[in-house]
């Protein structure tokens, strides 16, 4: 009975052996891999199978869920001696078996075009029944730094601070800066106080020996990028000549203003007072023919009122006076009415109640002076 047993004991035994040296993953890569964005990664999956494996080889490729409340995605399968490569939609046509038939041992894959979301643990699971085994990698898809921008900060004026900054957009952390300067001594003012992390350098009370041109490079685990800065530092303005100028640009604006403001007054005066001079009334200017003409015609046209005016009984007696003997003649008509003739100082005047009882209309001559004007 003793023997019996013991012989099963050393059975089982021999089976567990059989088994643990039955299918094997034998890679011995790295388990974690830093690589770059755009670049390409293998990952390493090697294996052995025993006699006793003897079931239907499946190998499963999934990316693993950091969050255990979700599923895990299968990126790849073998199965039934056929690949399933575009089983991932983001991996699409980006993974590939190493092995044009992994049956040989070979369950390794190609990632190409790495993006930073392809970073994850990845596990590599090969069943052939009854042996199973897995192994997981780390792949940490790392962005090289985007190219920095260089610039300077603050009044680039000799005695002022000055601060040169570079800064780069893109890039997996942590990213480090340097600078240094590529002209003249090659050597950073002693003033100059860089800092790695933030990218800036500072450079205190700056002078004419710290102009030159600049490289800052910025670097990660995966790459660098650098850019080139040209310092040109100035002496300081004059400050005391600049406000002399403004000073004498106002005066000048301003006197400018005056000279035309006075023409523009002096030309509107000038038109003023001609047309006060067009409109005055000289008292030596001899008047106007027609105003003379109109005398004559009132002196005439009296005389004939005062003869028309006379009833027949009286035209007898007005008839033998010598003015009213004969027409005018034409130069009378034309003789200035100071040279017409007056009536004899002896004619005895009218009254007005006379008149008006032999019939006749009182006619009002207006008084001329001298040059014939009517007064």
């Amino acid at each position: 009975m003793e023997l019996s047993s013991g012989r099963f004991c050393c059975v089982l035994l021999s089976l567990f052996a059989g088994l643990a040296s039955g299918l094997e993953i034998t890679s011995t890569a790295p388990t974690s891999i830093e690589t770059a964005s755009g670049q390409s990664v293998k990952l390493d999956c090697q294996f052995t199978l025993a006699p006793e494996d003897s079931g239907p080889l499946d190998i499963e490729w999934s990316l693993l869920s950091s969050d255990n409340q979700k599923e895990d995605k299968v990126v790849i399968l073998y199965s039934g001696d056929r690949s399933y490569e575009d089983y991932y939609e983001p991996m699409k046509g980006r993974v590939h078996f190493n092995s044009a038939d992994p049956k040989n041992g070979d369950a390794s894959i190609n990632l190409t075009g790495l993006k930073s979301s392809d970073s994850g643990t990845y596990q590599c699971k090969v069943k052939k029944a009854p042996g199973i085994r897995s192994r997981k990698m780390l792949l940490i898809v790392m962005v090289k730094p985007s190219k920095p921008r260089c610039y300077a900060e603050g009044p680039t004026q000799e005695g002022k601070d000055i601060v040169l900054r570079c800064i780069s957009n893109e890039g997996t952390k942590p990213l480090q800066y340097s600078w240094e300067k590529t002209s003249d001594t090659k050597l950073l003012p002693s003033s100059a106080v860089m800092d790695p992390v933030g990218g800036t350098i500072n450079v205190r009370n700056a002078s004419a020996s710290t102009s030159g041109t600049y490289r800052c490079t910025a670097n990660n685990r995966v790459g660098s990028e650098e850019c080139i800065l040209y310092l040109n530092v100035t002496p300081p303005p004059n400050t005391a000549g600049i406000i002399a100028g403004a000073i004498i640009t106002v005066l000048l604006i301003l006197l400018i203003i005056a000279i035309i403001l006075f023409c523009c007054c002096r030309a509107r005066n000038r038109k003023k007072y001609e047309k006060e001079i067009c409109n005055e009334i000289r008292e030596d200017v001899p008047p106007p023919k027609s105003r003379v003409s109109m005398a004559r015609s009132f002196t005439v046209g009296s005389q004939r009122s005062s003869l028309g005016s006379m009833s027949p009984s009286n035209l007898h007696e007005y008839a033998l006076k010598p003015q009213y003997d004969k027409i005018p003649s034409s130069e009378e008509f034309e003789r200035p009415p100071s040279h017409a003739p007056l009536p004899p100082p002896t004619a005895a005047r009218m009254a007005g109640p006379n008149l008006s009882r032999m019939g006749g209309i009182p006619v009002m001559i207006p008084a001329q002076n001298k040059d014939g004007s009517i007064v």
